[in-house]
């Protein structure tokens, strides 16, 4: 029998947790938690721990009321996300579980942001991150700890964005160790080069990168060079009907 949990959240801040934790959640389990909080106001919602049965057991979080429309991300697995702020005065969480199988569950905690402010962008694996305000027009800058190098762009200033207040100008960069290619891409944009461009690669190099985007959306990409020795060296890009080869 499902165990029950959610409910309606409220308050300047506070903690989220699946059922039991951090000892397992249940079977079965169906909770939905809404986060509501003044008519002017945001919500930053940032996830601590996230332990669930990879692509069984899911936490969806949706921009307003849980309906389709406005789902904005579906965690599962381990992988932390970066800090989510609502666009409006209302965030919610619905956590299912299925048949078999528990991990530890998540925890997030939440924020109430007033409209002038972008809540902070989060700590990056390998990163460091310069400065600790984040209201209009406030600029922070990331870098990479020894052995990394910043892939993305390293100073994100909080702008003004019509129809949902305050919001970073660019998504966290991510740290790459040296000397490696490929990663993981999340955001609303971004680009990708071989290594060393625009230099030349190296031989014997195998490379994987993975852009991810929100359930529903699509990806555009668009070669702006495109140079590789032909017949031995080359690109396959994946995710569309058929994989093409380049």
């Amino acid at each position: 029998m499902a165990e029950s949990c959610g409910g309606v959240v409220q308050g300047l801040n506070g903690t989220i947790e699946s059922p039991g934790f951090p000892h397992g959640y249940p079977n079965y389990a169906n909770c939905t938690w809404l986060i509501i909080t003044g008519e002017r106001n945001r919500i930053q919602l940032t996830f601590v721990t996230l332990a669930l049965e990879e692509d069984f057991d899911i936490v969806s979080v949706y921009d307003g009321q849980p309906s389709p429309g406005n789902l904005k991300m579906r965690l599962s697995g381990f992988m932390l996300p970066s800090p989510i702020v609502s666009s409006g005065s209302i965030l919610a969480l619905w956590f299912t579980t299925d048949f078999a199988v528990s991990a530890q569950g998540f925890k997030a905690v939440y924020e109430v942001l007033p409209s002038h402010t972008c809540g902070t962008p989060g700590l990056i694996p390998n990163g460091i991150i310069h400065g600790s305000r984040y209201n209009m027009g406030d600029k922070i800058r990331y870098s990479c700890e020894s052995g990394f190098v910043l892939e993305g762009h390293s100073i994100l200033t909080c702008i003004v964005s019509p129809g949902s207040g305050a919001q970073w100008d660019f998504p966290s960069p991510f740290c790459r160790a040296e000397g490696a290619c490929g990663g993981t891409l999340r955001g609303t944009a971004g680009s990708i080069t071989s290594p060393g461009y625009p230099a030349e690669y190296d031989n014997n190099l195998d490379c994987t990168w993975s852009i991810l985007a929100e359930p529903g959306d699509t990806i555009a990409l668009v070669f702006s060079d495109f140079l590789l020795e032909d017949k031995y060296d080359f690109l396959e890009i994946s995710g569309t009907e058929a994989p093409s080869i380049w």
